[in-house]
Parts: structure tokens; C-alpha cells; sequence
């Protein structure tokens, strides 16, 4: 039986580890950018996507 895991979901976990322990260097970087390559090519990334474009729309009216 083959188990798969979604690169996204292991950049993330290997990024929270990262993050918590503030072991934060290149490989961080890495880890980061690869994060969000996979993450962007999930069914997350238009939920994310006008989030962001929420909040920075939102900005200006505070």
C-alpha cells in the first residue's frame, strides 16, 4: 500500500517546524519558496488570492 503526501502539505509542516524552533536560515528560505510553488498550484490558492486582495483593499479605508 503506497501512501501519498501533497509537497504542499510537507513544505508546510517542515515550515511550522522551522518557524517554531527559529532555526531560520537558507534552507528556511528554501523550505519557504517551495511552500508557496506548491501551495499556489493547490485548490487554495484563489480563496488566498482575494483575501489578499481584500485586505489590501481594505487598507486605505482604516
Amino acid at each position: 500500500m503506497a501512501i501519498t503526501i501533497s509537497a504542499a502539505l510537507l513544505f508546510g509542516v517542515l515550515l511550522a517546524f522551522l518557524l517554531k524552533s527559529r532555526n531560520l536560515g537558507a534552507g528556511s528560505c528554501f523550505i519557504a519558496v517551495m511552500f508557496g510553488f506548491f501551495l499556489a498550484s493547490t485548490g487554495a490558492a484563489a480563496p488566498i488570492n482575494h483575501l489578499t486582495q481584500s485586505v489590501i483593499a481594505a487598507i486605505p479605508h482604516l
